[in-house]
């Protein structure tokens, strides 16, 4: 209860400050500033007469001199605003020192290099991190490949991508030894390119306009299809309807590339390659023709109802975006800090009253009580093994055997000790199995 009235007086505090001057009235200072000078000059240069060019400048002073006063005073209120919202979150929010002395993250610190460069790169800043990925590795900052007026050679572009893909997991963390500490590959134009492509496109989707995402999609048809991905239907679907409610909804007009028969048409035109996997729901989006007058009223009414299927169908082509590239749809840095801010003011809690009582957790690698997160940050399950009760480690991983069954790998070899060729029973199924055929899980 503390903490939300602690959050509403900020809101508060922060509401007021959208009253406060902004930085945004020096800039228009400024720019007048500039146009005086500009005038001035301009005039200087087309007057005949010597004498003109003292008698402008005399004529400048006094309003460049006011000029320049407006802006020192918009400066100094800005940075007092600037300073109210400060003492405002020092008030509610002071600094407090962490209770621990352990940084856990100490010996991963070209992991947490690469995860900003990363986040930055999805965010489409590029050239910020061209900027730290160069200063992190102790060179002078480098002209963003994506920036550069030298085209790279297709195939080193390619190479670069694979390379990328190579060391990183499926949240973009480097998986080789030694090459976590080398960000070159993060610098590879293509990459850059995807990511600008990604961004592109989202921009086109917010705005609802879906042929470059479905344009995307049909050209990456294999890679989608192998993974069981419906996204360019599901695109596909969304035009159908956009088209089929233009007139009415979209205020698109009524013709033959919009409204029933533009969606006729467009199905005519697309939808037999979906048959296969789709046909059921190609035959109800048909079948809504004959509703169309009163569609509302119709049993198709939760098919065209696409009020947030913009947002649905953006986060599904981020999340196949990055799928394709070796990535997870979230930035890994932001669900880290995300998920480190909920956390944190429990363990502060708790570090606090252990240490009030004379007793610390002493596990550095553990936490010493589950957190509650939300359920799309628990990405690291802890597994115990059934059999020896213990749990996996770095060192002791989870292994699933052919029958489905998960051991811990020490588990299987204390079973297939004594066992020829390293063959052991399933203790839970009666399915006999190899440790060379046990597959490690990463949870």
């Amino acid at each position: 209860m503390e903490a939300r009235q602690k959050l509403e007086s900020l809101l508060d505090e922060l509401s007021k400050a959208n009253s406060f001057p902004r930085l945004s009235a020096a800039v228009h200072d400024v720019d007048q500033v500039i146009q005086l000078l500009s005038d001035a000059r301009d005039q200087i240069a087309q007057a005949m007469d010597p004498h003109t060019a003292s008698l402008t400048m005399t004529m400048l002073q006094n309003p460049v001199k006011f000029a320049f006063g407006k802006v020192n005073d918009d400066l100094k209120a800005a940075s007092s605003a600037h300073k109210k919202v400060g003492r405002s979150l020092d008030k509610y929010f002071p600094l407090k020192q962490l209770p621990t002395d352990n940084d856990a993250m100490g010996n991963h610190l070209p992991l947490i290099n690469r995860a900003i460069a990363m986040h930055l790169l999805r965010e489409g800043q590029f050239s910020v991190a061209s900027t730290f990925i160069s200063e992190v590795q102790g060179g002078n900052p480098q002209t963003s490949p994506a920036e550069s007026d030298e085209p790279m050679d297709e195939d080193d572009g390619q190479e670069k991508v694979d390379e990328d893909r190579h060391y990183a997991s499926s949240d973009g963390a480097p998986t080789a030894h030694g090459d976590e500490y080398d960000l070159s590959s993060l610098h590879s134009q293509e990459l850059q390119d995807k990511f600008a492509q990604m961004y592109t496109i989202l921009q086109h989707l917010k705005v609802k306009n879906l042929l470059p995402a479905i344009e995307w999609a049909r050209s990456n048809s294999a890679e989608l299809e192998a993974r069981g991905s419906n996204l360019e239907f599901e695109l596909s679907k969304l035009q159908y309807v956009w088209l089929f409610q233009g007139p009415t909804v979209n205020n698109l007009p009524d013709d033959e590339h919009n409204g029933r028969s533009g969606a006729l048409a467009y199905a005519r035109q697309h939808f037999g390659r979906f048959q296969a996997r789709h046909l059921r729901e190609i035959q109800q989006l048909a079948s809504a023709m004959v509703f169309a007058p009163n569609l509302q009223d119709s049993p198709y009414h939760d098919t065209f109802a696409i009020s947030d299927a913009f947002t649905d169908v953006a986060t599904s082509f981020t999340r196949e975006f990055c799928s394709l590239l070796g990535l997870s749809a979230e930035s890994p840095l932001y669900l880290a800090v995300t998920a480190g801010a909920l956390a944190l003011p429990r363990l502060m809690k708790y570090m606090l009253a252990t240490r009030s009582k004379g007793t610390e957790w002493t596990t550095a690698d553990e936490l010493p009580f589950e957190t509650p997160l939300p359920q799309s940050m628990l990405f690291h399950s802890i597994f115990v093994c059934p059999v020896s009760k213990e749990q996996t480690t770095k060192d002791n991983p989870p292994m699933v055997i052919p029958c489905g069954h998960m051991l811990a790998e020490e588990t299987l070899k204390k079973l297939s000790r004594g066992t020829k060729g390293t063959r052991f029973k399933c203790p839970y199924c009666p399915s006999e199995a190899s440790v060379k055929d046990a597959r490690k899980v990463v949870l």
